[in-house]
């Protein structure tokens, strides 16, 4: 016998609740099939591409974010070690620097024991996963065109500024 057994979801998808939140706030999204949501969000720096993808096996629903950009080879270090800094900054999810020099902001909610998705939490994982890409973004450009270190950048992007000009 195995030490885990898996077993089949009984309640709904959450995907289905999901694809319901998207259509009432005109999200741009297209379901590719019961375990999938593809979405194109905008952003005040760049177009984010969303994929939110329901396991059965581990029982979550995956949120990942695309930035729509390729680290070159020459700053990969940079960014890495950007990352790595990010992500220690992070209380939920973090960022993923893949062999093609794409970064991907990663989360998960687990609903295990057959527990479902309110629309607070499946809201919540997309705009929280959105607002930290949009905070983090400029940091990621900074070190690939810009040249700055992770630590100049960081510091940049998270500077805050008050009044208007």
């Amino acid at each position: 016998m195995r030490a885990v057994e898996t077993t089949q979801r009984q309640g709904p998808n959450p995907l289905d609740r999901v694809e319901r939140l998207a259509e009432a706030r005109s999200w741009h999204m297209d379901r590719t099939n019961d375990h999938e949501v593809l979405m194109l969000v905008g952003g005040g720096w760049a177009d984010f591409n969303v994929s939110l993808t329901w396991r059965d096996d581990l029982e979550s629903l995956h949120f990942a974010c695309t930035l729509d950009l390729k680290v070159p080879d020459k700053r990969r270090d940079e960014v890495a070690k950007l990352l790595a800094m990010i992500n220690a900054q992070l209380i939920h999810g973090h960022y993923d620097l893949w062999a093609d020099g794409s970064i991907v902001y990663r989360y998960a909610l687990l609903l295990a024991g057959g527990a479902e998705a309110n629309d607070a939490q499946c809201e919540s994982i997309i705009r929280g996963g959105i607002e930290t890409t949009q905070t983090y973004y400029p940091a990621v450009q900074f070190v690939i065109w810009a040249g700055h270190t992770a630590e100049e950048a960081l510091k940049s992007a998270l500077l805050e500024t008050m009044g208007e000009a």
